[in-house]
């Protein structure tokens, strides 16, 4: 049986999902600039694909899925790019413990309790932006491979499969990233 093509109401799309839409992107993708083209990217894959629209969702979760892929790409060309080096350069830059002590952490960087008050809502948004300008200085290939394991819950084999990377690599990255988050909101939070 064909779809239903009643299902759908692109006319109101805009107005509808937009602002969803829009924030879902912002919360994987730095640029606003390229969150606003993938949001319209999505609206133009969607009208591409009504006929294969089955009802079995809403039209939000539709969207949001089509948009979801186009993050993914985006991920992808970014870790495309990605130097292998990096991961190696932006390790070293942090000795985060000590080989001569049988590896524990060294002094510098043992870590410390995170002073954060669940109940405060300012302190909470402040967090959050800290975090987020921490994430953003994670290499393109982290910054996409903890996005997409922890902002989107998805599998570690999804990720393997989506970005390109070997297990053995993901939790490399997924270690380093968690390591260089940590320092960084240590350093600018605490």
């Amino acid at each position: 049986m064909p779809p239903d093509p009643s299902l759908l109401k692109p006319q109101q799309w805009v107005s509808a999902h937009a602002d969803y839409l829009y924030a879902f992107a912002r919360v994987r993708i730095a640029d606003e600039e390229q969150a606003r083209d993938l949001v319209q990217e999505t609206f133009l894959a969607a009208l591409q694909r009504v006929d294969k629209f089955e009802g079995k969702s809403s039209e939000r979760t539709w969207l949001t899925a089509i948009l979801k892929n186009k993050i993914i790409d985006v991920y992808r060309k970014k870790s495309a790019v990605f130097v292998s080096s990096e991961i190696t350069d932006a390790a070293n830059d942090q000795n985060f413990f000590d080989e001569t002590e049988g590896g524990h952490w060294t002094a510098e960087h043992y870590p410390r309790p995170f002073r954060t008050d669940d109940t405060n809502p300012l302190e909470s948004k402040e967090f959050n932006q800290i975090l987020k300008a921490c994430m953003q200085k994670l290499p393109p290939l982290w910054l996409s491979v903890f996005t997409m394991k922890h902002i989107d819950d998805e599998s570690s084999e999804t990720i393997c499969a989506e970005l390109k990377v070997s297990s053995s690599n993901f939790w490399v990255i997924i270690h380093r990233a968690k390591l260089n988050l940590r320092a960084c909101l240590q350093k600018n939070w605490i």
